[in-house]
């Protein structure tokens, strides 16, 4: 007998999420437009507020650069606004020049879809086979969890284990290793909430060790400010693409365009995937405009000017670490990444800061469940080239001075903040002071 009041667990998940949707826009801080006549990088006008916009993926800031506005006018203007063809009948020309620059940055195969989710959706039911089995990092992004739902149906065996916990990984391989033909685990790059990144020295020999093992990486967060030629995270924490690899990015983000790529390693893989793609075959393609932006983006990506845009922002990044530190702010990760996240474990801690910044001028993203686990919430601060080291300091220092009220209002202290992370508290003893002269 089924009890009618009792809740399942996807009723609990939904309600939870709902609720946390109702509070945050009860407050005024989700679901916002900005006002601005013109953007130009940094700032953003919300409810008559002029605020400083920390709450973007763009880490390179690619986006106002004059060069991709100018290749989205020419695109126009040559090709219109819109080319209504499915990708396996006719590509505009401009797919191939596109494809074709990528193919020199990672110098491998590539495949160019609308976006990250539908590249997902694209390659997991054709290259996962009914007698595979898919590990998930418990974290990793639910694109990736959602196109591996398609899986279920065939009852492919789908396990998942602890964030980044190599030790476990190895287990499971050596659990599946004699039923299955390919074991695939799949995981980010970087770490869209945390910043964190993917161990890939200690993948990779995995991948070496195994036979079966194969990796199917989604490096979205990693793209254009690290790697040879801007190819990101993964790439520069390995010496080669790995022959059992499969790396999956977006050009949405820091790339200051539209798109999602997968890189594979060698052409047979490419041709089946292409040749199989239900999006291939059934979707939009990306349209002129943003196509013209991809080229002119990938043209930067191929000279060395893309070292000097991702020292900038490594700059900037060394910074903010300094000034965490600095201040003593409960900085979960420390990261060479342009995401940083400050825990705060109670979700109306997140509620109360994100409504305190704005109303000093700054705007970023909370982190609540579903984004994080229920007991972590926090404030999610990606920084951009775009902003000057007087936006970080005084995005840093004001967190700094609102914290121990908001701390004070929820009825927790920094101490519970770490336990809540399984972290251990840091500041037990003085930080010594901390100099750090800007570039």
């Amino acid at each position: 007998m089924v009890l009618q009041d009792a809740k399942s667990k996807h009723e609990q998940i939904m309600e939870i999420t709902n609720q946390n949707v109702i509070t945050s826009k009860e407050l005024g801080i989700i679901h916002l437009s900005d006002e601005n006549e013109l953007l130009d990088g940094r700032h953003i006008r919300i409810r008559g507020k002029e605020t400083i916009n920390f709450g973007t993926c763009g880490y390179m800031g690619l986006e106002m650069d004059d060069r991709l506005k100018a290749g989205v006018i020419d695109a126009v203007q040559k090709y219109g606004t819109a080319f209504a063809s499915t990708r396996v009948y006719v590509n505009v020309k401009l797919y191939a020049e596109m494809e074709e620059l990528l193919r020199k940055m990672f110098n491998k195969p590539v495949m160019l879809l609308a976006n990250v989710t539908l590249s997902h959706v694209s390659n997991i039911p054709i290259l996962v086979n009914d007698n595979d089995a898919v590990i998930l990092d418990t974290q990793v992004h639910d694109s990736v969890q959602t196109a591996v739902q398609l899986l279920k149906a065939r009852n492919v065996r789908i396990e998942v284990i602890r964030h980044n916990r190599m030790d476990h990984l190895e287990e499971k391989i050596n659990e599946l290793k004699g039923q299955y033909k390919k074991i695939w685990y799949m995981a980010d790059g970087v770490y869209s909430m945390f910043g964190d990144c993917a161990p890939m020295t200690d993948i990779y020999s995995l991948l070496d060790k195994y036979e079966q093992f194969n990796l199917y990486i989604d490096d979205t967060h990693g793209m254009s400010w690290t790697g040879p030629n801007g190819t990101g995270y993964v790439m520069s924490a390995v010496p080669y693409f790995h022959d059992k690899m499969i790396l999956v990015t977006s050009l949405n983000k820091a790339f200051g365009a539209a798109g999602g790529i997968t890189v594979f390693p060698n052409e047979k893989i490419h041709e089946f995937a292409r040749n199989c793609s239900k999006p291939f075959i059934f979707s939009g393609p990306i349209q002129p405009p943003m196509l013209g932006a991809c080229i002119a983006s990938a043209k930067i990506h191929l000279t060395p000017e893309i070292t000097t845009m991702q020292k900038q922002l490594n700059d900037r990044v060394n910074y903010v670490n300094s000034l965490c530190k600095e201040y003593e702010l409960p900085l979960m990760w420390e990261n060479n990444t342009p995401i940083f996240f400050i825990g705060v474990s109670k979700p109306m801690v997140a509620f109360s800061m994100v409504k305190r910044l704005m109303n000093r001028g700054f705007l970023f993203n909370l982190s609540v469940f579903p984004s994080v686990a229920i007991n972590n919430a926090g404030l999610r601060l990606p920084i951009s080239r775009n902003h000057t080291f007087e936006d970080l300091k005084g995005l840093i220092s004001n967190i700094a001075e609102e914290l121990p009220d908001a701390f004070k209002e929820s009825n927790i202290t920094a101490k519970e903040v770490y336990r809540a992370f399984k972290k251990p508290y840091p500041y037990q003893k003085k930080q010594p002071d901390i100099r750090f002269e800007l570039p």
